[in-house]
Order: C-alpha cells, then sequence, then structure tokens
C-alpha cells in the first residue's frame, strides 16, 4: 500500500463522533484467537531481504486447515527462483453454483525494517499506549490476519454464504524486485481467482490528532505507476575546454521545463463523485475552485488555486516528478552522460506511451532520450460505482462508524488492483481502518494500529465480507 494516508487526508472533512482507546479492556474469545493469529502474522518476517511469504502462508493456511479447510480447499504457489515469494488461494465454497465468486486479497510481504533504527523491535508484536507497534502492523497484515481470520469464522458457523468465496494471500506489492503472487495467479492460474469482483486494500478512514473519525474512503480505481529516464549524451573531453553543449545543462534545462509542466486536469465518475462531495464540505477559495473545475475542467485560475494542495493536485491529473539523478565520469571531464528518473502516476484511460509522448514534447529537445524503465506494469482499470458494493459498505458503517459517509477516491498510490484489471476483475478498496494524521509509520519508523480500531475493522469487515457473499 503506498500513500494511502496522504489520500485519505484529502478525504478530510467535518470531525464526528471520538472513538475510546481500550487496551486494558478484556477480549471476547474470538477476539484473542485473532490477536493470537495476528501476531503470529505480524512476528513472522516477510521483508524481502530476509524474511518468507511463503513461511507466512503455510503459518495462515495451517490455521485454516485447523478450522476445516481440506487439503483440497487450500492452494499453496510459489515460482521456482523465488522460493521464499510464495503465496496461499484458499477457497471457501458457497451454496448457490450460479452465484459468482468474490475473491479477496491481502498481501503478506513488508517494508524493509531494521532494528537499530526503531524504538521497539520491528519484529516482535508489541501493545503500548493504546497501539500495536510492528512491521506490517497496518500495512497489510492487518487486513491479512483479518480476511484469515473472516474465512475462519464463516467457515464455522453454521450459515454457509451463498457465493464462493477466494482468499489470495501474496507476495510481492512492496518491491519491484520481488515476484509477485497476483500477477503469477492472473498469468498463469486465472481459473483459481475467477470472481465477479474482488476486495482489498486502499480504503481507509482518517482520524483528527485527537482521535476523532473524520472520514471514511472506499478506493475505486488507482493511478498506474511508471518509470521514465530521461538521458543526455555527449563525447565529453577534457574540463579545461567547456563547450555549451554540456550533457549535465541539458540534462537540467530538460529537467526545469518538466518541472514546469502540467498535464490537463481530467475527470473521471470515482474523481468527480469525491471532489463534489470535498467542494460542499469545503468554505473558500479552495471549494469554490474545485466547484469551478466540476464545471469547467479547463478553468485555468480554478485550476491553479486548487492544485496548490498536493493532495488535489494529483487527483486532477497526471503527475510527473523527478526522483533520481545522476551525471559525469570524472571531476576534471565534460559529462559524457547524465540522466534522472521520472516517476509518474497516470489517470486511468491514459497509455504509458501517450505520457511518454507528452514529456518528449514538454522536453522539446531531440537531444533528450525518453525511454521506459522496468518493470512496465500494466494500466489500472477503474472499477465501477456499484450500487451493490458501495450499498452494504455504507449501511455497515453507519453501524460501526456513525456519521461518517463512505466516499469513494481514486488512489495515486499503487496496489496489486492494477493485476486483477488484465484479468477484467473491479477491485475496490474496502474501509474499515482508521490512520493517525501521521499515516502510522507505514513504511517509515514505529509503525502502529490502533487496538481498540483493530478489533473494530476485524468485526466491521466481517460483516461487510458476509453481506456481499449473500447477495
Amino acid at each position: 500500500m503506498r500513500l494511502i494516508s496522504a489520500v485519505v487526508g484529502a478525504a478530510a472533512m467535518l470531525a464526528h463522533a471520538g472513538v475510546a482507546c481500550s487496551e486494558n479492556s478484556a477480549l471476547r474469545p474470538d477476539q484473542a484467537e485473532f490477536r493470537a493469529l495476528y501476531e503470529e502474522l505480524v512476528e513472522t518476517n516477510t521483508t524481502l531481504s530476509a524474511g518468507s511469504c511463503t513461511e507466512a502462508a503455510a503459518k495462515m493456511g495451517a490455521r485454516l486447515k485447523a478450522a476445516g479447510f481440506a487439503d483440497s480447499d487450500l492452494t499453496y504457489f510459489a515460482d521456482a527462483a523465488h522460493p521464499r515469494e510464495g503465496g496461499l488461494v484458499a477457497v471457501l465454497p458457497g451454496t448457490d453454483p450460479r452465484a459468482k465468486p468474490i475473491l479477496i486479497i491481502a498481501h503478506l510481504d513488508v517494508v524493509e525494517a531494521r532494528r537499530e533504527d526503531w524504538t521497539r523491535d520491528p519484529f516482535t508484536l508489541v501493545e503500548e499506549g493504546g497501539f500495536f507497534y510492528a512491521r506490517g502492523a497496518f500495512d497489510d497484515k492487518a487486513q491479512a490476519a483479518i480476511w484469515t481470520d473472516s474465512f475462519i469464522r464463516i467457515k464455522r458457523g453454521d450459515d454457509r454464504p451463498k457465493r464462493t468465496l477466494k482468499l489470495a494471500l501474496t507476495c510481492g506489492e512492496e518491491s519491484v524486485q520481488a515476484f509477485n503472487g497476483v500477477e503469477w495467479l492472473v498469468k498463469n492460474r486465472p481459473e483459481l481467482i475467477a470472481a465477479e469482483f474482488a476486495l482489498n486494500e486502499g480504503g481507509a478512514g482518517r482520524l483528527s490528532a485527537d482521535g476523532r473519525r473524520e472520514s471514511l474512503v472506499i478506493q475505486v480505481g488507482e493511478k498506474a505507476t511508471q518509470n521514465y529516464r530521461i538521458e543526455a549524451t555527449h563525447p565529453g573531453g577534457h574540463s579545461s575546454r567547456p563547450v555549451a553543449d554540456n550533457a549535465i545543462y541539458e540534462l537540467a534545462a530538460a529537467l526545469e521545463k518538466i518541472r514546469d509542466y502540467r498535464f490537463p486536469v481530467r475527470l473521471n465518475d470515482t474523481t468527480r463523485s469525491f471532489l463534489a462531495a470535498y467542494a460542499k464540505q469545503t468554505p473558500g477559495a479552495k471549494g469554490d475552485a474545485i466547484a469551478r473545475l466540476l464545471a469547467n475542467p479547463n478553468d485555468a485560475e480554478a485550476d491553479l488555486i486548487a492544485s496548490a494542495d498536493p493532495d488535489l493536485n494529483r487527483l486532477l491529473r497526471t503527475t510527473c516528478v523527478a526522483t533520481l539523478i545522476e551525471g559525469g565520469h570524472a571531476s576534471n571531464a565534460l559529462p559524457q552522460r547524465a540522466g534522472a528518473n521520472l516517476n509518474c502516476r497516470i489517470l486511468p484511460g491514459e497509455t504509458l506511451e501517450g505520457t511518454a509522448e507528452t514529456l518528449i514534447a514538454a522536453i522539446a529537445d531531440p537531444k533528450i532520450r525518453l525511454t521506459m524503465v522496468p518493470p512496465i506494469r500494466p494500466l489500472a482499470v477503474p472499477a465501477p460505482l456499484d450500487p451493490r458494493i458501495l450499498g452494504p459498505a455504507q449501511e455497515l458503517a453507519d453501524r460501526y462508524f456513525p456519521g461518517m459517509t463512505v466516499q469513494p477516491i481514486m488512489q495515486a498510490g499503487y496496489t496489486d488492483a492494477v493485476w486483477l484489471g488484465t484479468a477484467n476483475i473491479p477491485v475496490y478498496g474496502v474501509p474499515g481502518l482508521f490512520l493517525e494524521p501521521d499515516g502510522n509509520g507505514i513504511h517509515g519508523l514505529n509503525e502502529r494500529v490502533r487496538v481498540s480500531m483493530l478489533y473494530e475493522a476485524r468485526d466491521y469487515l466481517y460483516d461487510l465480507l458476509r453481506a456481499y457473499a449473500t447477495q
């Protein structure tokens, strides 16, 4: 999961009911069992450098089997070249063979974490001050544990779901160097994950500094992530004989043009819905500017006002930004090569090639070469604003999070949803968990999640899954 806290931050609206923290309150037996599952998953290191998603998948599979799942319901998979980056697909058959299945996905891998940088051991679950601390405590082992636990609860219950449910616990979401389990399943075992729609990470709520709920979003679509390299080359020579066509200068000029270029405003159903609600709740020039852009996306003055907020700017358009730079080969030589990486977040409906052409046109220098940087991922496919999905999410939010409106949003970061688009499976990033204003340390130091809200999200998502499964 990437950049979710800032996206949810853009959705912050009116404050609602406070949320109590109950670190010392007694757990129900089912909560205690969930905590043990969550602890086991969090304390299984799944970093790319030293961990094993395969081990984590096996542990979750063992818990599912103990709950009554047959061996035939559990499919473990891994690429021979990446034996530690495997995953698991569990199937819970429904009662109606005509009802299309639901796919639930969560990634087991986590971002790297060094013990010397953290206040606590990142791979030991620590409960302190009303929070769980650990790498993956939020992203994405909270949801992976909740989904696994939900399958166990449904399996043990007397009321079988109408729809077949499929759970895919995978690796490779947090690193482009890793074997990606969702990609592999789409390409090699599409029948195993075939579904009418999928539930994923990407949705969440946001809290105020004093713990009040401010907003709640469901992810419906996301931008594509693609890196491009721009490069200037020159024969070089002795630095005592400078010439005007210096590769570093040419690269610098190209980067200035990229900095000053803004892609046009382009809205889709999801961003229109979100921005319309945002404009109503936001007084002053910013809210007015959003309303004007909804009426006329070519309103340059309104665009200037709205785009001053980076969280709004990235929802309005494709963005490209320089993230890496290198050049030259010796301190006393003219540079023979200078290059930079451009990280682009591309709106649904646009293309990788079209973005490259736009960048080339903006640079307007034939001496600058632009290439796509692998990996080249597919473009995200936005899911429809389906009332069968949004309706139950809101109905249960009314019960669990009174006063909150579930707002559809387009994620500006990357999730494994991009791979499912190639299999024609719409993906929804469901809410349930709430983020602190600082983003909970996701991808950073001392990652955490509120204890009370983890248990609350567990019940919300279980009920949501049951609601979808009985449609």
